[in-house]
């Protein structure tokens, strides 16, 4: 048996600061040459950082990245780390092919390259491209049509990136032909709720196909509305988890592998084979070290534990929160902090992600405001140490209402709309970014109002149904010890109980519940689920169990609500199909999912665009 010492660099780089994410290869390459590693594998298109969206079909950038890269391979051998070879992605380009219509301008490709003893020693290009949830790939790549085998250290390590672990045939199957030892496979894989396990049985899946171990590095950090957990995983060839990484943090995943000796011949050069997917690849051999790797004692692998439902998806909100914040150059951040369970969550967030010291709330009482709401407001900043302000609303709104004649659903908006224009001012005088408070349910239903409660920079919990809100608030409240990581040590719950066990009410009128023009969130977020994650129908729905009457509620308000969402700013994505990149739907759409009362069957109904709640 052959030994090796793999590293897997679960690191958060930027996208578009090819300098920084160069210099990070450097540094975390450094720490594996420390620890020993004979091979370093860094996340899918790290040095430019992913997704880097229509910077694709820039020359500019283009070319920036393959100079980059090839200056980031002279740098590794002039600081004395040319021996170990470095798996890097990077954004590459097609140069037999020339620009046509229906093919993605300069012919880029999602690619991967070997920086070996100063030079790219070989490079490869992801063969499957996803076009789906958030991917858009056709748009902007090509495909790629090689497997490189390397030869190292008496060991054949094959190369795919990201996809072409997800999809059957291409690289895995050739991976197999090629008898390979090691598959590494660099990803940038977003999170989302329950897709570690989905990743683990995965990689041990397709290591049972490819007939060898399977290394897996994924990318960690917040990139706009996605979150990349890490969750690097190593497995052996009959799919045995041999070590993991931690989610939704850096972290260096050393682990040794005990690997089948390969063939003693070599032969460097180009074979094709079938990918079994109707495309032909084209393995490449490359030499790199033939001699084995003396026998040494293996160090004990790290097998992190997962962080559990609501622990994964509240690290994913926070270090969404915190990249948001960081990467685009904010240093501090603003919220209405009301005394609802909403902004009681974003505010946690927000002093988990970047520090108490860097949030600032303003508590806007306005004349339907409970006592409760406030002193439960005040409460919880003490708890927490933010910085708070009170600026009382009901003289401006006045004001407003003395120059206007506003009733109704028109005046209970006017409030919120105050409301927002302090928090832009505030945030325009000192720099903050505005946080917005709205969870899934309110947005998916039109509870907000435009230019209120929707103006702001950043929807920490756009993306959160409001039952997963409480559970949230429940969990954070109970982690005092053990704390897992981007969690503030605390021996007081940070969120007032009283918050929790209120009915939610956006006391925009005399005793205002969510209640009077929503049904009981249990409900309603289990029919959002099945009409917005799993676009189930009317007919579907109503066999699946909803109330009929409920169903066709529901699906009005959401359709209606189209417009205001595509005006949310954005936030991090946790659920399978989120209000953003997911989901695109026509805001002028005259489709309705509501059946026809004579036939039962769906039909076009014209149904007005109205204002919903505030």
């Amino acid at each position: 048996m052959a030994q090796l010492r793999i590293a897997l660099a679960q690191v958060n780089g930027t996208v578009g600061d090819l300098t920084g994410n160069a210099d990070l290869i450097i540094e975390w390459t450094r720490r594996a040459a420390g620890r020993g590693a004979h091979l370093v594998v860094f996340p899918e298109m790290f040095l430019t950082g992913y997704p880097v969206e229509d910077l694709v079909l820039r020359k500019s950038f283009v070319d920036a990245s393959i100079e980059t890269l090839e200056a980031t391979a002279r740098r590794l051998a002039d600081e004395g780390l040319g021996a170990i070879p470095v798996v890097a992605g990077y954004l590459d380009r097609r140069a037999d092919v020339v620009d046509r219509v229906g093919q993605p301008a300069g012919a880029p490709l999602d690619a991967a390259a070997v920086l070996y003893e100063g030079r790219v020693a070989v490079r490869t290009a992801k063969h499957h491209l996803p076009n789906y949830g958030v991917f858009d790939e056709y748009r902007y790549f090509m495909r790629g049509d090689r497997l490189p085998v390397l030869r190292l250290h008496g060991v054949d390590v094959a190369v795919a990136v990201c996809e072409d672990l997800w999809q059957d045939g291409g690289p895995v199957t050739v991976t197999r032909e090629a008898g390979a030892q090691l598959l590494v496979v660099p990803n940038a894989s977003p999170y989302e709720r329950n897709k570690d396990d989905v990743r683990l049985e995965l990689c041990a899946r397709r290591a049972r196909e490819a007939g060898c171990a399977l290394a897996y590095v994924n990318l960690v950090g917040g990139q706009d509305e996605l979150v990349f957990d890490g969750d690097s995983i190593v497995v052996s060839g009959t799919g045995e988890l041999l070590a993991r990484g931690p989610q939704f943090t850096e972290d260096l995943l050393v682990a040794d592998v005990e690997l089948p000796d390969a063939p003693a011949e070599f032969e460097p050069g180009e074979t094709p084979a079938d990918a079994h997917d109707g495309t032909t690849i084209t393995i490449e051999r490359v030499l790199l070290s033939s001699t084995p790797v003396p026998p040494y004692a293996p160090e004990t692998p790290p097998c992190a534990e997962p962080l559990g439902d609501l622990g994964e998806v509240y690290g994913a909100l926070v270090l969404g929160v915190r990249d948001y914040v960081h990467k685009n150059g904010f240093r501090s951040v603003i919220l209405g902090l009301s005394g609802g369970i909403d902004s009681a969550l974003v505010a946690t967030i927000a002093a988990d992600a970047i520090g108490p010291e860097n949030v600032h709330a303003v508590l806007m009482p306005s004349r339907y405001s409970s006592e409760h709401s406030i002193t439960d407001a005040e409460d919880l900043v003490k708890r927490q140490g933010i910085h708070a302000r009170t600026v009382p609303i009901r003289g401006m709104v006045d004001a407003y209402e003395a120059e206007l004649d506003l009733t109704g659903l028109a005046a209970e908006n006017l409030q919120a709309r105050v409301r927002g224009n302090i928090l832009m001012g505030l945030s325009n005088e000192h720099g903050h970014l505005v946080l917005t408070t709205g969870n899934k349910s309110e947005l998916a239903t039109g509870y907000s109002t435009l230019y209120g409660d929707s103006a702001g920079g950043f929807g920490p919990i756009k993306d959160v149904p409001k039952v997963t809100v409480f559970a949230l608030c429940e969990w954070r409240n109970a982690q005092t010890a053990g704390l897992p990581p981007l969690v503030r040590a605390s021996t007081t719950p940070p969120i007032p109980q009283n918050i929790i066990d209120k009915p939610p009410s956006a006391e925009l009128r005399p005793g205002q519940l969510d209640t009077d023009s929503l049904p009981p969130y249990d409900i309603l977020d289990a029919l959002l689920d099945d009409y917005v994650e799993k676009d189930m129908g009317h007919d579907a729905l109503i066999a699946a169990g909803h109330d009929r009457a409920l169903v066709e509620r529901v699906i009005r308000l959401v359709d209606a609500a189209e417009y205001k969402r595509r005006q949310y700013p954005p936030g991090p994505k946790i659920t399978p199909k989120n209000f953003g990149r997911d989901r695109r739907l026509p805001i002028t759409n005259r489709w309705r999912e509501i059946a026809a009362p004579h036939t039962g069957d769906p039909a076009r109904v014209d149904t007005k665009q109205t204002s919903t709640g505030a």
